[in-house]
């Protein structure tokens, strides 16, 4: 990899984390009352997303659909297989509860996002639209599932049903 290629995967790296933490601090920003400045953190994380998304294209990685649900699915593999059992050794070493517990529902949720990506590269194999639904997501744990939950509680995290959001 030449050094332009690394730096806009490092690029890509920082533009979509700034983008995170910018949606994270207009969240704190509104609890505390603050929604002028929760608007400019909402406005630079989308100014952020554009440059990761320049930066990502300008790879080349984006290619396709076949081929990047195969790298979504390795990279969920990886998180679930090899990245977070590590973290959760460590965090549970360390005696940090709170890191364990976020470890620990990313790596179940990984394990699930993972078997929905494969059924979608089966349906795309096989040359098949999926069925359509609607992907609902866990506002506490990330738990994704196909429909609208039928469960009284998260069954990852144990948040109430009401903590489920309909994916955009």
């Amino acid at each position: 990899m030449n050094k332009t290629d690394g730096n806009l995967k490092s690029a890509f790296a920082g533009e979509s984390q700034a983008n995170r933490r910018y949606l994270a601090f207009a969240q704190k920003a509104e609890e505390e009352g603050f929604t002028q400045a929760a608007k400019l953190f909402r406005a630079a994380a989308e100014a952020e997303t554009i440059h990761a998304l320049n930066h990502l294209r300008t790879t080349g990685e984006i290619k396709s659909t076949l081929d990047n649900l195969n790298t979504a699915l390795g990279g969920e593999t990886y998180e679930f297989t090899k990245m977070y059992p590590e973290f959760l050794t460590a965090s549970k070493e360390e005696k940090n509860k709170q890191a364990t517990w976020s470890f620990d529902v990313a790596d179940k949720v990984e394990q699930v996002h993972a078997k929905l990506y494969q059924k979608a590269i089966d349906a795309v194999k096989a040359k098949k639209e999926m069925a359509k639904v609607d992907y609902y997501v866990c506002g506490t744990c990330g738990n994704t599932i196909e429909g609208e939950p039928t469960f009284d509680r998260c069954p990852i995290c144990g948040a109430p049903r009401a903590q489920y959001f309909k994916a955009p």
